[in-house]
């Protein structure tokens, strides 16, 4: 006992805290529960439907779950992107996204198997213009992983230029394609609104990981590290690009497919984007790190 003390005292002069008043202090805790800890009453009342229909609590709890995954996997990436790992602890954490990822699409039968065609049908009116894709989480994420010149689909990187600026590039940036009609040069609520909240952040982002991007991060960790452990890093690496850019946008296509088009009627998404084209992965074609890819591979990225 008087071990671990002496080791406290250490630990709190370290930091500049005073060893007595922290021990004080301790006199004045009480337990802690797991409901306080986990905070089950504030999450339990954070779901607050906007009509009556008994399923559109499931919708409403299944896209918290969602944040909440997506919040681990921004965890990670504040980790891999921002401190010095080894190749080892970089390969892990790749591989705990992974494991967030394989939930996600796990996920999805809860929506896709759990919830009434007609109810949904009727509940989701109500919606408009809020979109999954208004997700901010999402877009923080993708701006982690990878250079911001491969998030716009190669169709538009021919407009870029040598010194275009970082706001000039998020004007091709893919999911502008969910919301801005290029002819017209206007934009959906949808989009507008996501912008004007979040534009500033995006921007600065995209400024932050010019250099420090999971891509840039990885191909560091490449010229220091011995063939074994390149060898799984890059396996985990080519498994997150296949998992988070193909396989969960196809459930989440998939799931769409069910509620918007499954019997005969193919309807408007909530943000009023051509949600079959722009949900498909060969639409979008997100590749994160295409050194990665033969050039087969890339040319039937996402295809069904």
């Amino acid at each position: 006992m008087e071990n671990l003390l002496n080791q406290l005292k250490t630990k709190l002069q370290a930091s500049g805290q005073d060893p007595e008043n922290y021990l004080k202090g301790l006199q004045h805790n009480r337990a802690i529960n797991y409901w306080e800890y986990v905070q089950v009453d504030t999450l339990l009342s954070l779901q607050n439907p906007r009509t009556n229909f008994k399923d559109e609590t499931i919708f409403i709890v299944y896209h918290q779950i969602t944040e909440l995954v997506l919040g681990l996997i921004k965890h990670e990436l504040e980790q891999l992107c921002n401190d010095d790992l080894s190749t080892e602890l970089f390969t892990e954490k790749i591989n705990r996204m992974i494991r967030y990822t394989d939930l996600l699409i796990s996920s999805f039968s809860i929506m896709n198997k759990g919830m009434s065609y007609e109810d949904y049908n009727q509940f989701r009116l109500s919606l408009s213009p809020a979109s999954g894709f208004q997700s901010a989480q999402f877009r923080f994420i993708e701006l982690m992983c990878t250079d911001i010149d491969l998030l716009i689909h190669p169709h538009f990187r021919k407009n870029l230029k040598e010194d275009s600026t970082l706001k000039e590039k998020f004007s091709f940036v893919y999911w502008q394609e969910a919301g801005y009609n290029r002819e017209a040069d206007t934009k959906t609520k949808t989009l507008s609104d996501f912008e004007k909240k979040y534009l500033d952040s995006f921007i600065a982002l995209a400024e932050k990981m010019k250099v420090n991007n999971l891509r840039q991060k990885y191909q560091n960790h490449l010229v220091q590290t011995e063939p074994n452990l390149k060898e799984e890093l890059l396996k985990s690496l080519r498994a997150f690009d296949v998992k988070y850019n193909i396989e969960w946008p196809m459930v989440h296509l998939e799931t769409a497919r069910t509620y918007l088009k499954a019997k005969g009627e193919t309807k408007t998404a909530t943000g009023g984007s051509s949600w079959e084209k722009y949900l498909h992965p060969e639409f979008q074609r997100r590749i994160y790190f295409p050194e990665l890819w033969s050039e087969e591979e890339m040319a039937n990225w996402g295809k069904e």
